[in-house]
């Protein structure tokens, strides 16, 4: 077995067994991080005697008699910068996998990269985060023994690891260069099975690491999951991340995240950089987002959603079936309710009733929704304190309430679960599952 840390200092030879350098990093292709292909490094970076740095394929070195021996003359190779990596698609295994943590998709956490271990042929095996990977780098030979510094040790598969890769330099300045269907290739780095992990396990991974660290995360995951996975975490941990990702990221992330969301967490941020970002959004979503931050925390105006969906009274079962069709499809709305207004065209219409899911399912497709509709409704109004919505919500066994103005005009809806989260004491509120 071959190990990284070995590796590093390696002479380099050629075919006149003449030394000509040692290795300083070993190069690996970036879409082999969380991928089930076989990893095999794709270049040594070399410092040679006389203080260049050359690009060496894998293909040109070969192990002879306990020594690497370059296949190739030295002046017939690509020179490389001082900065080990000058490829945005190489990995440094070097710069970016040793010595840092990573995430082990497996058991969800981050651990620590003592070492990196290869087969003989290069293959990369996975890391090493055992202490015994450690002192092998650290201690000297003759403490450990030759059996002991030998001693294989039980890889963590690269396969089942992600990294959490710092920005290149330049690469803002890369980005800014870029058209904007490009651009997206710079900040989106991250690949393969943590892409794919429940936002909720995400953000566990997220919340051991450093704010800088969780930014990563977050930045390097498409839009969709990263606003559901930053719903997920801690607010005071979400305006941290929040703080140290590029501004139009964070913009792209914050509109796609539920209204209430959003405006909870720009109301913790600094106003100089909530007004930035809301700058940024959508008009759509930063005025929706905006008229959530007139009202106080502790309020039904505070705690509700605008994401919610009113039709017309007259409109029938199927094409309600149809909207709430659409809008889980384009627009990730969950609704447990149809509201019913007189009419859907007019912000201001009056609430008349509404309309559960369960019965609409159950109804005929021709049958109107005014013949469905519960009118004894159940409602607050923005200036609702919280505690009094949870037990609105919980008396009569409710999954949202709606928020209605003076002139019963919807406003918004109050879900259950950021209701019921008020009634938790500060240190035990966390940030609840999606109920429906």
């Amino acid at each position: 077995m071959l190990y990284l840390s070995q590796l590093l200092g390696t002479p380099v030879e050629n075919a006149q067994d003449t030394r000509i350098g040692r290795i300083v990093d070993v190069l690996l292709p970036a879409k082999l991080v969380g991928s089930d292909e076989l990893a095999y490094p794709s270049t040594l970076l070399i410092d040679s005697e006389e203080e260049q740095r050359w690009r060496v394929p894998l293909r040109d070195v070969s192990w002879f008699e306990g020594a690497l021996r370059l296949n190739t003359p030295l002046q017939q190779l690509t020179r490389a910068s001082r900065e080990l990596v000058e490829e945005p698609d190489e990995i440094s295994l070097a710069q970016e996998v040793l010595d840092k943590q990573v995430i082990d998709i497996k058991r969800k956490k981050a651990v620590r990269v003592n070492d990196v271990c290869l087969d003989n042929s290069w293959r990369i095996l996975g890391i090493d985060n055992s202490a015994f990977g450690l002192v092998r780098r650290l201690a000297p030979s003759w403490l450990l023994g030759s059996k002991g510094r030998d001693y294989p040790s039980v890889p963590l598969p690269w396969q089942q690891i992600e990294l959490i890769r710092q920005p290149r330099p330049g690469a803002q300045d890369e980005k800014e260069g870029l058209e904007e269907e490009e651009a997206p290739h710079v900040q989106r780095i991250l690949s393969g099975h943590l892409a794919e992990m429940h936002p909720a396990d995400i953000a566990e991974i997220v919340h051991q690491l450093t704010p800088g660290q969780g930014a990563r995360i977050i930045e390097g995951l498409d839009d969709e999951t990263a606003a559901a996975t930053m719903e997920e975490i801690d607010t005071e941990r979400q305006s941290h991340i929040l703080e140290n990702i590029e501004p139009e990221r964070a913009a792209d992330i914050l509109q796609t995240m539920g209204p209430d969301e959003a405006a909870d967490l720009i109301a913790r941020l600094p106003e100089e950089q909530a007004q930035e970002l809301l700058h940024r959004m959508t008009p759509e979503e930063s005025e929706e987002v905006q008229e959530l931050l007139e009202y106080a925390d502790d309020s039904a105006g505070g705690l509700m959603t605008t994401d919610f969906l009113a039709l017309t009274q007259t409109r029938t079962v199927q094409e309600a079936l149809e909207a709430v069709r659409t809008n889980a499809r384009e627009h990730d709305l969950r609704t447990a309710y149809v509201y019913c207004v007189e009419n859907e065209e007019d912000e201001e219409s009056p609430l008349v009733g509404v309309v559960s899911l369960w019965e609409l399912l159950i109804a005929g497709p021709t049958q109107q929704l005014h013949q469905l509709m519960e009118v004894d409704l159940i409602s607050v109004v923005p200036e609702t304190s919280a505690h009094e919505v949870a037990e609105k919500i919980a008396k009569y066994n409710l999954l949202a309430v709606p928020v209605v103005n003076a002139q019963r005009a919807l406003q918004g809806i109050v879900t259950v679960d950021d209701a019921l989260d008020v009634l938790l004491p500060p240190e035990r509120r966390r940030k609840p599952k999606r109920m429906y």
